[in-house]
């Protein structure tokens, strides 16, 4: 199964990807048939081939910087339209510049005002077709056995329950006392106890029994899942499930051993090194590429609302040591004056040139230089003050973790959960920097860096 870092990538997204990109080529295909009245598909000139991979590529961009990729958008036939019309807009304008700029890679003009409504056509058809027959070329739902009641496996029912796309199916749970069968937890509930283990599982046809005991102590049913594994039924362990479907390491009932026994948690010296390289190397790169929109909006803060224009807070780093963050002031300048704390949903410290460069995370430019000088990661767990840290490492188990790698500008917490403003979001932001920790890789940064631009553009999750 193909992963981005450790989290698995849904069966069903990458069929989509495949299928969607041999449909684009078809829809090429039969433009340039049409244009030109016959079954030859090479009147686009030389390279054809490679002028046909280049429109895949920024059409497959464009489907996925316009969330059609997500199960929920296509859950809706008019977001799918809608959706599509977008992004088939954005691909053209985009091969509008890039055919203006290397006009040789262009297909031309006829055949692209042919192949925009096919394609169309092709892929909204293919959706629907999917959609009203389901995958019917996918083998049926894997059925899961969750053997006990602990707060993980209920979670991940739950996490399973919400994702079709995982072709998972519970069955139910089993009791560690026997008591309280038919009692709904999620949705299926208690189906038996533990020693209806190997009955359930024949009579069920289960193929993967998950361990997620509220009490392990005197209650693990050892020998009933050592026949069970040896019969090639998948025997795994709810936080490990948890965090290959989600992406986040639950850290209900987390105990160290876990974390210290489980793969990964590996910093290489060649991966430090390559990720150092990365940061200095896209620093630079965004501070040239970046420094009218800082003028912009140093100009913009400071009409609105005086100097200073940069705001510098003391923010907590790699192993714990303290340095000066740069952002752009977005809320007034006495918005501390009562002792730190988060901002929240309409919070009347903002100003309005704060609220616009917030939501579009330009606030957060000068922080390139935080990267340039070392204390900052392009990506990595944000950095919080020193108040939340020792705050929230008093309330929360392993929150010292996060500060192992340096701090980053953007990271994998960031595009996959809201801002935070409780303790509650905060422990579901460690579940992911936890994560990401584990599975630190260049490939993982990559993977966060286009899901960022993804998320400025859409403006999500600023406060």
């Amino acid at each position: 199964m193909l992963k981005i870092g450790g989290q698995r990538i849904p069966t069903k997204t990458l069929v989509l990807l495949a299928s969607e990109s041999l449909l684009i080529i078809l829809g090429l295909a039969l433009a340039t048939a049409l244009r030109f009245m016959s079954s030859r598909w090479d009147y686009a000139g030389e390279n054809t081939v490679a002028r046909f991979l280049v429109v895949v590529l920024m059409c497959e961009f464009a489907l996925y910087y316009n969330d059609l990729y997500d199960i929920e958008v296509m859950k809706s036939r008019a977001r799918l339209l809608i959706g599509l019309l977008q992004a088939l807009g954005v691909a053209c304008i985009g091969l509008a510049l890039l055919y203006y700029l290397a006009p040789g890679v262009s297909l031309g003009r006829g055949i692209a005002a042919l192949a925009v409504p096919t394609i169309m056509t092709l892929i909204f058809g293919w959706r629907m077709l999917l959609d009203s027959k389901g995958f019917f070329f996918l083998r049926s739902p894997e059925r899961v056995l969750i053997v006990g009641t602990g707060p993980t496996g209920i979670s991940l029912t739950r996490e399973i329950c919400s994702r079709p796309d995982l072709n998972l199916k519970v069955l139910g749970f089993l009791d560690e006392k026997g008591e309280n069968i038919g009692k709904s937890l999620v949705n299926p509930g208690i189906i038996g106890g533990l020693g209806d283990l190997e009955m359930l599982v024949k009579q069920q046809n289960i193929d993967r029994v998950v361990l997620s005991l509220a009490e392990q102590r005197g209650r693990m049913p050892y020998r009933e899942l050592l026949r069970l594994k040896f019969a090639g039924v998948t025997v795994e362990d709810a936080h490990t499930v948890f965090e290959r479907i989600s992406g986040r390491i639950a850290l209900e009932k987390l105990s160290p051993s876990w974390l210290i026994f489980s793969d990964g948690f590996r910093k290489n010296r060649f991966l430090m090194l390559a990720k150092r390289s990365l940061d200095i190397a896209a620093a630079l790169f965004a501070i040239t590429l970046t420094l009218p929109v800082m003028g912009l909006v140093a100009l913009a803060i400071l009409l609105e609302s005086g100097r200073p224009v940069l705001f510098r807070q003391k923010r907590m780093g790699l192993h714990g040591e303290h340095f000066e963050i740069f952002k752009f002031r977005s809320m007034r300048q006495d918005a501390e004056k009562g002792g730190p704390s988060w901002a929240s949903d309409g919070d009347n410290r903002i100003t309005r040139v704060g609220s616009f460069i917030r939501k579009y995370r330009l606030d957060e430019l000068p922080q390139f230089f935080n990267i340039l000088n070392g204390t900052m990661s392009l990506v990595g767990p944000r950095p919080e003050q020193p108040y939340f840290c020792e705050m929230l490492e008093q309330n929360i188990d392993f929150f010292s973790q996060r500060h192992t790698v340096r701090p980053g500008l953007t990271g994998w917490a960031q595009i996959k959960y809201q801002y935070g403003s409780t303790v509650e979001d905060a422990k579901r932001k460690l579940e992911l920097d936890l994560f990401y920790i584990k599975h630190l890789s260049m490939s993982l940064d990559v993977a966060i860096i286009f899901e960022t631009v993804k998320v400025i553009f859409l403006g999500k999750g600023a406060k």
